[in-house]
């Protein structure tokens, strides 16, 4: 593979605490030598972040305009692209119809593209980061990529000619599992021929294992507090437990909107002494709950607004960990999660075959470590990302590569075209 430049990478938020998997994916370019430019469509949110931002060595552009915009900074931003490329009048028939926020940090990305030399164009997620993608690849005349996740696509306020024209455009499209790539291509058939399945990885020196044999019965789950997240399943679950005489703690690490909704609900089932909401961790602290775990549950739902998650970076996490993982079989999940031989397999929103499923392995600590190694194989073999993100590099320079012949080609065709004047 040749080298890269430098690629622009585009995101909503930047640091956003739930997006780890991005920062470990810059992580791992960097560490092969490639040079990024983070751009960040809006400020952080997040009070909290995971200790790995600190890592990561490429500058951040926080971009102006994604609140008020007036008329006069869009004309000021047209005339400083001008001075650097010239055709942009020309090609701001592209944002036809386009939202103005996003034309104005495209002009952004557009002149920054041509300053430090960028040539190509990633982003994270299938909404505004591509949007925003897409008109500034046109601006530059440089090529763009995005990777699509979960409610960028299955949500139902996702407008499928906006979707159709991002795939259409872009040079390739990186699906996070076979279920999503298998989704974009039914759904979206004429343009979803240049949809790649690429796995999310994980850096596994940072994840090491350890035998779940003789962990104490604790429960854990992380991740927002959200409808997807199906954490009313694993408190109903519980519920059943207690009732059961079943020995455990449980701990729920994350935030969300319905943190006083699943405060509620363990009141009402009188599970206070054992079932935990911990609020938002570190990496590092998450490691250490994950580990101390005799079993991770991911009671995962599709939501009535069509919201999903793909494939949760937290589930691959804890069976690289060594944490035998209990999950449901919507989605990407059966992917990495095998029945009764990666973990086990659950319907969602069925808290009964839940705690059944908890109790067997709180119970059972030969079927925890015979899961958990064979989690950890299926992890080392598919998800390791450092091989993973070479493929996604691939995707950048083939894109770039294309780029840089369609450029010389038309070079040539116009020397061909054009008069040429002989002296006698």
């Amino acid at each position: 593979m040749g080298k890269l430049q430098r690629v622009g990478y585009i995101v909503k938020r930047y640091p956003c605490y739930s997006e780890t998997f991005i920062v470990n994916e810059i992580l791992a370019h960097e560490a092969a030598g490639l040079d990024i430019e983070i751009f960040s469509l809006r400020p952080t949110l997040d009070s909290h972040f995971q200790d790995i931002i600190s890592q990561v060595q490429a500058p951040v552009h926080f971009l102006r305009g994604y609140k008020r915009l007036q008329g006069i900074k869009l004309w000021e931003a047209i005339e400083q692209v001008s001075e650097v490329i010239p055709e942009i009048w020309s090609r701001l028939v592209y944002s036809e119809g386009e939202d103005v926020h996003n034309i104005f940090q495209a002009l952004q990305i557009a002149y920054k593209a041509h300053s430090t030399g960028i040539t190509h164009l990633h982003a994270h997620f299938a909404t505004s980061p591509t949007s925003v993608a897409r008109l500034a690849s046109h601006f530059a005349e440089i090529p763009y990529s995005f990777t699509t996740h979960a409610k960028d696509i299955f949500h139902q306020d996702v407008e499928y000619n906006d979707l159709e024209r991002k795939l259409r455009d872009a040079t390739t499209t990186i699906a996070i599992s076979d279920y999503n790539r298998n989704y974009l291509c039914q759904t979206y058939s004429a343009t979803a021929g240049k949809v790649r399945r690429i796995y999310n990885g994980l850096d596994l020196q940072k994840f090491p294992f350890r035998s779940p044999e003789k962990c104490p019965p604790q429960i854990i789950s992380v991740g927002r507090l959200v409808e997807k997240k199906g954490f009313s399943t694993l408190i109903e679950a519980c519920a059943l437990l207690a009732k059961r005489g079943c020995r455990f703690t449980c701990q729920i690490a994350g935030k969300g909107v319905l943190e006083a909704e699943l405060r509620s609900l363990i009141e009402q089932l009188h599970l206070t002494d054992v079932v935990k909401l911990i609020g938002p961790q570190p990496q590092n602290k998450i490691i250490e709950l994950v580990q101390e775990a005799a079993v991770f549950v991911g009671p995962y739902i599709i939501g009535s607004d069509g919201n999903r998650d793909g494939l949760p970076t937290v589930l691959l996490e804890a069976m690289a960990l060594g944490t035998p993982c209990i999950s449901t079989n919507v989605t990407g999940i059966p992917e990495v999660i095998k029945d009764r031989e990666t973990g086990l397999l659950v319907p969602q929103l069925d808290p009964i075959a839940l705690a059944a499923e908890i109790e067997t392995l709180l119970n059972n600590p030969y079927l925890r470590v015979r899961l958990a190694m064979k989690a950890r194989k299926l992890i080392v073999e598919k998800f390791d990302i450092h091989r993973n993100t070479t493929d996604v590099r691939q995707v950048f320079y083939t894109a770039s590569t294309k780029n840089i012949v369609s450029s010389v080609m038309e070079i040539d065709h116009s020397s061909l075209t054009t008069p040429q004047t002989v002296n006698p």
